[in-house]
């Protein structure tokens, strides 16, 4: 084998992945097709949970110091997401070139084998390992690794090499978006519903304006390149009647509202995470981030079971707890864009969907789906509130120093917190200590938000999701461990 695990693609997902499958040891190999980064970024900005999982990691400082903000929406109609107590704001003006870049340096720092100019020209799966085809600056070679994953966007050409399955809808509506310089322009920053469509206005870094431009009755097209600067202007002057032909453009691209979803994230030994998986209109910025979680979901479990301390059961539970996010990820940005480029016979439900929001529970519920803090696992029986959530930041104190419940995961690896001094409690978690940390912990302040007053224990898995927590769960702990984490070492 070439390697333990071979990722095609260093996007987000791709970046991340491999940042925590060496966390853990594994061997990797990362084949992107680009010689170099192209400094465009579709995504922009990133929401609380990621925020949450690169502080997990240790790396959020590594964006300095960064904007956020509790101003969001759903569909275009404004929420505050300051309802979801405990939870970090978003960031929101964070390039995704930006984010790529921290990740790969990330990913570089932990010894990950990135190889600029690859491209994978076929793969085969022989339930034994993969075996790739690749063309790069020397020419063409084959490498071989125990699983390949396919983090490589929309046209995913892992994808179609191994057969999945793709169903969903077909784009039916073209929209630009452009970065441009040269212009000052209104901000829109949740977008703003005009009678021919709906526009989008963002300040960005040195002094450029993203814009988004959908018009209703667009056509898509099958571009071989770009939309020209021309178009887009022409666009935005129908829309809203303003001439901005005389700015100068960074960057133009297009999109559509095609909607996507593969059968299976895994087909024998090959795995998808990310846009790979799943395409959808990118409404409320979630896509980046999606993939992101995919890729701190798959990544503990694939080297898990690469290092031998695991079986497949753990890694089928990508499958199963990453298909039901990504498909209500579909279903809410399907919902917004009918909110948002539908015309006046929407507006009635724009104007009811307002009033709900008014009620807290209604804004906590959608501002939680688009954060991504909604996510519940199924962990197994229980009461206890956090079960199969993710674990909120907690300051915590031991006896050698302050730490937090965030912290804790910094090495990727599961935590058992013993919040009471717990001697056979540590005793029980003995045998898994060289997967998991057994930390004993007095909790700062808790609110009763967080779901902790009253909690004795929690094991927290590495993506930072609860899978056992006392009293409240009806596993017995070694059972929990078992499940998530393998055989004990006298197993």
């Amino acid at each position: 084998m070439d390697a333990a695990v071979i990722v095609v693609g260093a996007g987000p997902a791709g970046m991340m992945l491999t940042g925590e499958l060496r966390l853990a040891g594994v061997d990797v190999i990362v084949l992107e097709r680009l010689e170099e980064r192209t400094g465009e970024s579709r995504g922009l900005g990133f929401t609380a949970r990621t925020m949450e999982v690169f502080d997990q990691r240790g790396i959020l400082s590594r964006f300095g110091e960064i904007e956020t903000s509790n101003q969001g929406h759903f569909g275009g109609l404004p929420i505050d997401f300051g309802v979801l107590e405990g939870a970090w704001q978003a960031a929101k003006t964070v390039p995704q070139s930006v984010t790529e870049t921290h990740l790969e340096e990330w990913a570089t720092s932990l010894g990950a084998d990135i190889r600029r100019g690859h491209e994978v020209l076929s793969l085969t799966d022989d339930g034994a390992g993969v075996t790739v085809e690749v063309r790069g600056p020397k020419g063409e070679q084959t490498l071989r690794a125990d699983y390949l994953v396919g983090c490589d966007g929309g046209r995913s050409l892992v994808r179609k090499a191994a057969g999945f399955d793709f169903p969903g809808t077909a784009a039916t509506m073209e929209m630009f978006l452009a970065d441009i310089k040269g212009v000052e322009l209104q901000p829109r920053m949740i977008g703003e519903t005009l009678p021919g469509g709906m526009v989008m206005v963002g300040p960005l870094p040195g002094g450029i304006t993203r814009i988004i431009v959908c018009e209703r009755g667009t056509p898509p097209q099958r571009r071989e390149a770009p939309p020209t600067w021309h178009e887009v202007a022409d666009a935005w002057k129908r829309l809203t009647g303003d001439d901005i032909s005389h700015a100068e453009p960074v960057w133009v691209s297009s999109f559509g509202d095609a909607t996507r979803q593969v059968t299976e994230y895994q087909r024998g030994r090959v795995i998808l995470a990310g846009d790979s998986a799943h395409i959808h209109l990118p409404a409320g910025g979630q896509g980046m981030n999606t993939s992101i979680q995919d890729a701190v979901n798959l990544g503990w479990k694939l080297a898990a079971v690469v290092n031998g301390t695991a079986t497949q059961d753990l890694l089928d539970t990508y499958h199963c707890e990453r298909h039901a996010v990504g498909k209500r990820l579909l279903m809410n940005t399907q919902a917004q864009g009918l909110l948002f480029l539908s015309g006046p016979e929407v507006q009635p439900l724009r104007d009811v969907l307002t009033e709900l929001i008014e009620y807290d529970e209604v804004a906590k519920h959608l501002a939680a789906m688009v954060s991504g803090l909604e996510i519940r696992y199924d962990i197994g029986a229980g009461e206890h509130p956090l079960l199969g959530r993710r674990m909120p930041h907690v300051g915590l104190t031991t006896a050698k120093r302050a730490t937090s419940s965030t912290a804790l995961l910094n090495s990727a690896r599961g935590v058992l917190l013993d919040l009471t001094d717990n001697p056979r409690l540590r005793a029980r978690a003995a045998d898994w200590s060289d997967r998991v940390d057994i930390v004993t912990a007095e909790p700062g302040a808790v609110s009763a938000a967080s779901g902790l007053d009253g909690t004795t224990a929690v094991l927290i898995r590495p993506d930072g999701h609860v899978a056992w927590a006392a009293p409240g769960s009806h596993h017995d702990l070694p059972m929990a461990l078992e499940r998530w984490f393998g055989k004990p070492l006298a197993g």
